[in-house]
C-alpha cells in the first residue's frame, strides 16, 4: 500500500492590508526592494494575521518583520491616515488569495523615523533599501496606491487649519 503524504496547506491571505509610509523629517522616505521581485520598490506592506486583527497592531507588527524599526509609542510612533485603498491584486499574486478573490483593502499609515536608525530587512521579503526625496521614492514605487500614499505626505503632515 503506497504511503500517502499530506500536506498542511497555507492559509489564504486576507485581503486586507497596511501601508506604512517611513520618512524622515526632510521628507526622505524609505523604499525596499521585494526580494521576489527585482526593481519592485516599496513602502512596508503586510497583511493582517487574522480577521479580527487590529490594524494598529498589522502596522506595528510589519514595520518590525520588514525593517527592524520598532515603533514604541513614544519615541517612534505610527499615524493612522484613516485612509484605505481598495485595489486589485496583480494576478501574479491571487493565487496566494482565496479563489475568486481579486481585490484588497489597504489602510494607510506612516511614521517619522530619525535618518540614522538602523534598518535591518527580512532576507525573504527584500534585498536592499534607499533613502529617497519623496518625489523620487514615489516616482520609484511599483504600486499606484503606494505612490500616491507617499505624494500626500506633505499633506499629511501639514497642520490642519
Amino acid at each position: 500500500m503506497p504511503a500517502f503524504v499530506f500536506k498542511a496547506s497555507m492559509p489564504h491571505k486576507i485581503p486586507e492590508s497596511v501601508l506604512v509610509v517611513i520618512y524622515t523629517p526632510a521628507l526622505e522616505v524609505l523604499l525596499i526592494e521585494r526580494a521576489d521581485r527585482p526593481e519592485f520598490w516599496q513602502s512596508v506592506t503586510g497583511s493582517l494575521d487574522a480577521p479580527d486583527e487590529p490594524l494598529l497592531h498589522t502596522a506595528t507588527r510589519e514595520l518590525f518583520e520588514e525593517t527592524g524599526i520598532q515603533a514604541d509609542g513614544e519615541r517612534i510612533c505610527l499615524l493612522d491616515w484613516q485612509m484605505a485603498n481598495i485595489y486589485e491584486i496583480y494576478p501574479v499574486w491571487r493565487h496566494r488569495y482565496a479563489p475568486g478573490v481579486t481585490h484588497n483593502t489597504e489602510h494607510v499609515f506612516s511614521v517619522c523615523v530619525p535618518r540614522d536608525i538602523p534598518i535591518v530587512l527580512s532576507p525573504r521579503e527584500h534585498t536592499r533599501f534607499a533613502w529617497l526625496p519623496y518625489l523620487e521614492a514615489a516616482d520609484r514605487c511599483f504600486s499606484s496606491s503606494n505612490a500616491e500614499a507617499i505624494l500626500q505626505l506633505p499633506r499629511q503632515l501639514a497642520p490642519s487649519a
